[in-house]
């Protein structure tokens, strides 16, 4: 099916740069002829609508600093580059909020979710106990299937143990997710996901928040800490949360896959590898596995708990404004419904002028 509307449409395109690449080489056949890199097939890079994924507190904020023109016109530069008027208190004391609501809603649902299944009323109780308001907090939400690799996080228990279990700089997860019905890998994952968010010392530090939605998907974005997106690198076609978490501004850390590989650069989060390809798919969970696990141990965690005066993590901060001030005027949907406008819908009312005339 996909031949027909390729053959019939005046225009094609993958949804990010890499998407556009891996389809050109998919269907290079189809024109035989042609060189791979001619294949009629070009790319737009998805884009979110800002305004309806960034938090109250945050949006006020930016009303605040950067004017009104922050949701009019996104694409201006000019006007990201304002975020280093926020003052860094100002920021992580609006940040600290989501997360402590992010926090308490976690606790409810887990709640929730033990009273549904029946479960013992000492087990009940204690989800009001699970995770820390102030703690490292680290999101993964998204549908589960198998390629996106929710697991690999997961990949080294024993060491993940060993860095969730320390007192002075605290690590904490929140999944989220949903498998498709006939997808049983990807119920595997999560069935995985949630024996060992129940074993010690995962109980209080992992959580998987059932039933998937927009509400769930919109408190993880505005208050995890960190992004976490493993996919199998090129599987992923575009992907959006993390533009939506970065808004809010919060920290990607990320395969370079999908838009990520388009917008990533020093200092705005975190690339898992460098863009290579694996014959072997266990060698290549083991080796990004150990890359996650490196730049948490040396870099993230101590970053994230170096406080400065005012007890505050300025490092952290200071890349949390370059992610906003990087991303936000480039992955938008005014900068993406401009590009399928200029690229493809005008010249098809051009050409249809034309076979008219």
């Amino acid at each position: 099916m996909p031949s027909l509307p390729l053959r019939g449409t005046a225009f094609a395109n993958g949804v990010s740069v890499i998407h556009g690449d891996t389809s050109r080489k998919l269907w290079n056949s189809k024109w035989p002829q042609v060189p791979e890199h001619e294949v009629p097939i070009t790319s737009v890079t998805n884009g979110i609508h800002i305004r309806s994924w960034i938090s109250k507190d945050m949006a006020a904020l930016l009303d605040r600093y950067l004017g009104p023109k922050w949701t009019e016109d996104p694409l201006r530069e000019e006007i990201w580059d304002r975020i280093d008027k926020i003052p860094d208190e100002e920021l992580w004391r609006t940040y600290e909020r989501r997360r402590e609501r992010l926090v308490a809603f976690a606790r409810r649902r887990l709640r929730e979710q033990l009273e549904r299944r029946g479960a013992p009323r000492s087990e009940i109780e204690a989800a009001d106990e699970v995770l820390d308001p102030s703690a490292l907090t680290i999101g993964f939400a998204k549908r589960f299937a198998t390629y996106k690799r929710a697991d690999l996080l997961l990949y080294d228990p024993d060491r993940l143990a060993r860095i969730v279990s320390n007192k002075e700089r605290p690590v904490q997860i929140i999944y989220a997710g949903k498998a498709h019905p006939r997808d049983n890998e990807a119920k595997d994952i999560i069935r995985k996901v949630i024996h060992l968010a129940r074993q010690e010392p995962f109980r209080s530090k992992i959580v998987f928040i059932e039933d998937y939605s927009m509400c769930v998907s919109r408190y993880m974005l505005q208050g995890s800490d960190l992004w976490l997106n493993t996919p199998r690198r090129p599987n992923e076609a575009s992907g959006t949360s993390g533009m939506k978490a970065a808004a809010n501004g919060t920290i990607n850390m990320s395969i370079l896959d999908g838009w990520w590989d388009e917008a990533y650069q020093t200092g705005i989060g975190w690339a898992i590898g460098n863009r290579e390809t694996y014959q072997d798919f266990n060698h290549q969970d083991t080796v990004e596995s150990n890359a996650i696990y490196e730049m948490l141990e040396k870099e993230i965690i101590p970053m994230f708990y170096e406080r400065g005066t005012g007890r505050l993590p300025r490092r952290w901060i200071a890349r949390m404004k370059a992610s906003i001030r990087t991303i936000c005027p480039v992955f938008n949907t005014n900068k993406m419904l401009y590009e399928y406008y200029s690229s493809f819908y005008r010249p098809c009312a051009q050409m249809l002028e034309h076979l008219s005339a």
